[in-house]
């Protein structure tokens, strides 16, 4: 019987792990259908998002790293 998790390999591109243990990812909904989006949309989608709060020790555990 296994004793560790797995690690998710998709949650690991996704989102790294900054010093303090909050997670920083890509903002989304930037990739296609955003023609109709004006110009200040399309900035605000150009930069990170973080996480913090309970789902940090969720994705930590899906990234094998707590």
């Amino acid at each position: 019987m296994a004793k560790k998790n797995k690690t998710n390999k998709s949650v690991l591109k996704r989102l790294k792990r900054t010093a303090s243990g909050k997670l920083k990812h890509a903002q989304c909904g930037k990739r296609h259908l955003n023609a109709h989006f004006n110009g200040k949309k399309r900035r605000q989608l150009r930069g990170t998002v973080v996480t913090s709060g309970p789902l940090v020790k969720k994705y930590l555990i899906a990234m094998g790293q707590y």
